[in-house]
């Protein structure tokens, strides 16, 4: 339960678009809909909005909009736009495997906005199913230690459930069982421990290194596919070095 987190990777490709995303709110207020569409508009009662709307907040959205786009999914609001969940995968440069999550009212756009920027970054569109196996679905949770005793918070996710712990130099990544993501979280919540982020992620089961040029293409087809406005999210099986991501910042 020590030593650097392999699954920092991730909180990384989340973060390297973050703050050039178009319509961010855009994005917030769609995924709201679908959960709430999905399961529901009371968020003590859908887990998968609550998270929509934790997400939201974090980001400074305006209340009204949390609840326009709450009553939009949930049937109370006015007719709004048919929303489609679609998984599409690729290969990227260096052969990465490439998962992108979109939501969409237009799937012939998006379908070829997301092959456009993978065929610009001399990577391909792959097939359903080309690259998933290479990913698990879990949940993750990131604590940052603020001083407290990180075996102690570990001991607490394992207990509430979690399958693994992974201590990076601030902070614990926690990953889960989907199903077990709202009990350890709640669990750490419990114990005093704050909470960073809570989300499900499409995890690789095993992460490929890359040269400095490669990864720098990499990163750039990433931020360009989470540019987008329909997509949500995009994971990679890519491991970004500490140097290759300072030098592609800077």
């Amino acid at each position: 339960m020590s030593g650097h987190s392999k699954w920092s990777t991730i909180k990384r490709q989340k973060g390297i678009a973050d703050s050039r995303r178009g319509a961010i709110f855009t994005k917030l207020s769609r995924e709201i809909i679908i959960a709430a569409k999905q399961g529901g508009g009371d968020q003590s009662m859908n887990f998968k909005l609550r998270l929509a709307v934790q997400r939201a907040k974090a980001q400074n959205m305006p209340n009204d909009n949390i609840e326009r786009a709450i009553a939009k999914g949930s049937g109370a609001g006015a007719d709004g736009e048919q929303l489609d969940e679609i998984q599409y995968e690729g290969y990227g440069p260096g052969g990465t495997a490439i998962i992108v999550q979109a939501l969409t009212d237009n799937r012939n756009r998006t379908v070829a906005e997301v092959r456009h920027r993978f065929s610009r970054s001399g990577g391909n569109l792959g097939e359903t199913g080309s690259v998933g196996w290479q990913f698990e679905a879990k949940g993750l949770i990131t604590v940052p230690v603020n001083g407290k005793d990180s075996d102690e918070i570990a001991l607490t996710a394992i207990d509430a459930g979690a399958d693994d712990v992974q201590v990076d130099s601030d902070s614990l990544e926690v990953q889960t069982e989907p199903a077990n993501l709202e009990p350890v979280r709640k669990a750490l919540e419990s114990s005093g421990v704050e909470i960073e982020n809570a989300d499900f992620a499409m995890v690789p089961k095993v992460t490929v290194d890359l040269d400095t040029k490669t990864a720098h293409q990499t990163m750039k087809l990433i931020e360009a596919l989470e540019d987008l406005e329909d997509v949500q999210r995009v994971y990679s099986n890519a491991n970004f070095t500490d140097e290759a991501m300072e030098s592609y910042e800077g």
